[in-house]
C-alpha cells in the first residue's frame, strides 16, 4: 500500500525459532514477520469547531476556547509536525480561522445562532483533502439553534426547531459516513444540549465530556497527546498474514 516495510529482524527471528526450532538455516514463514510502523501512520486531521455565539462570549467561555486553538496549534506544529489542524468558528454561519487571527476576534452584537450544521459540513469539506485518523473537536456551550435553509440563508430559532435538531443531525450522519469522529467538549449542562449531544453521540460514536473553561484546555491537550499514543501503540507493530 506504499508504506514503508521496516521489519523488527529481532522478534521476527525470534518466531521463526518458536515455530521451528534452532537450525541453521532459519526457516522463515510469512506469519513470522514483524513489521515497525512509523509515525506518519498515525498521521491525524483535525477540525477544531469554537462556538461563537453570543453566550460563549457572555460567559467568558469564548477566551478558554481561543487560549486551547492557540496552544493546540503551537503543539501541532512542534511536537506532530505531520499532522494538520484547522479552525472553524460558528454562529449563525461557520467560517475558518486562521490561528494567528484568533486573539482579535469579537463578539458581532448583530449576529444570532448557534450553526453547528454548518460548521460540520465546513469541517467535512476541509477533511475530505486528508486521509488517515479525521476528526472534528467541537468547544460549545448550547445547543444548536440555527441552520442553512435550500437558499443557503441561515434560519435562527430560539428554542431550537426540529427543523434545526434534525438538518444537524443529518450532517453529523455525513461525518460518519465519511468516518470522521466528533469529539465535543460542552461549557454547559443544559438539557437541551445534553440531549442533542446524547443523539450525536449515538450516530457519531464519538465521546462527550462536560468540562469547566478554567480546565478546558488541559482536557483538550492531554486528549489530543494521549489519541495520538493510543494510535501509535495499536499500530506500532503488527504481523503479517
Amino acid at each position: 500500500y506504499g508504506d514503508p516495510f521496516l521489519l523488527e529482524m529481532k522478534e521476527t527471528l525470534f518466531n521463526s525459532i518458536v515455530r521451528e526450532g534452532p537450525s541453521v538455516p532459519v526457516k522463515m514463514a510469512a506469519r513470522d514477520f514483524v513489521v515497525h510502523r512509523t509515525e506518519h501512520m498515525t498521521q491525524a486531521s483535525t477540525v477544531l469547531m469554537i462556538d461563537m455565539s453570543r453566550s460563549m462570549f457572555l460567559r467568558g467561555c469564548f477566551l478558554a476556547a481561543k487560549k486551547v486553538a492557540i496552544a493546540l496549534d503551537s503543539l501541532i506544529r512542534s511536537q506532530y509536525p505531520r499532522d494538520s489542524l484547522y479552525v472553524v468558528g460558528f454562529s449563525n454561519y461557520a467560517v475558518e480561522l486562521k490561528p494567528q487571527t484568533l486573539p482579535q476576534l469579537a463578539l458581532n452584537d448583530y449576529v444570532y445562532g448557534t450553526n453547528m450544521q454548518h460548521g460540520f459540513q465546513l469541517a467535512r469539506s476541509l477533511l475530505a483533502k486528508h486521509r488517515g485518523n479525521r476528526q472534528v473537536i467541537m468547544i460549545t456551550d448550547g445547543e444548536p439553534t440555527a441552520h442553512l435553509e435550500e437558499n443557503g440563508r441561515a434560519s435562527f430559532a430560539y428554542p431550537p426547531t426540529y427543523k434545526t435538531i434534525q438538518q444537524t443531525l443529518s450532517e453529523v450522519k455525513r461525518c460518519t459516513r465519511d468516518r470522521i469522529v466528533i469529539n465535543t467538549f460542552m461549557l454547559e449542562r443544559g438539557p437541551y444540549l445534553t440531549e442533542f449531544i446524547n443523539q450525536m453521540t449515538r450516530i457519531n460514536k464519538g465521546r462527550a465530556f462536560f468540562v469547566s473553561p478554567d480546565r478546558l484546555g488541559e482536557y483538550i491537550l492531554v486528549d489530543y497527546v494521549s489519541g495520538k499514543q493510543r494510535r501509535r501503540a495499536s499500530t506500532r507493530r503488527a504481523r503479517i498474514a
